[in-house]
């Protein structure tokens, strides 16, 4: 698992568009769905004629645990839904998660601890699991 202090994040071997399916396929096996998608690297080339390398964002959300940090912090809608990126760099495909400890730290609400280290574990499973040849 390579780090940044804010994401979870994997290099995989595996081309860009499978590697999108994977995720999509294990955050729905922890329960997440996928709220939105967004084609940064359409949205790019349209509003700015940039060209570049493939890059999806995928936000995720799991209901439950939503519903339990919503019910201990309402504010908390304003960094939701976790996102998960898929991305190429150099010809690499790397996955990208939000890492929900690092990023409800900035809130300062004790009882989004245990909310926040269940999110995290399971999307470290969903990074680890994805980017598996």
């Amino acid at each position: 698992m390579l780090a940044t202090g804010y994401t979870l994040s994997e290099e995989t071997a595996l081309p860009f568009a499978e590697a999108v399916g994977r995720v999509r396929h294990e955050l729905e096996n922890e329960g997440f769905g996928v709220l939105c998608e967004i084609d940064v690297q359409a949205t790019l080339k349209r509003k700015l004629g940039v060209e570049g390398e493939p890059y999806t964002i995928l936000g995720a959300c799991n209901p439950a645990l939503a519903h339990r940090a919503l019910e201990a912090e309402p504010d908390l809608g304003t960094l939701l839904p976790c996102n998960v990126a898929v991305y190429v760099r150099d010809g690499r495909t790397r996955i990208a998660a939000v890492d929900p400890e690092a990023m409800l730290s900035i809130v300062g609400n004790d009882a989004l601890d245990a909310v926040a280290a269940d999110v995290k574990a399971r999307l470290r499973g969903v990074v680890e699991r994805a980017a598996t040849v």
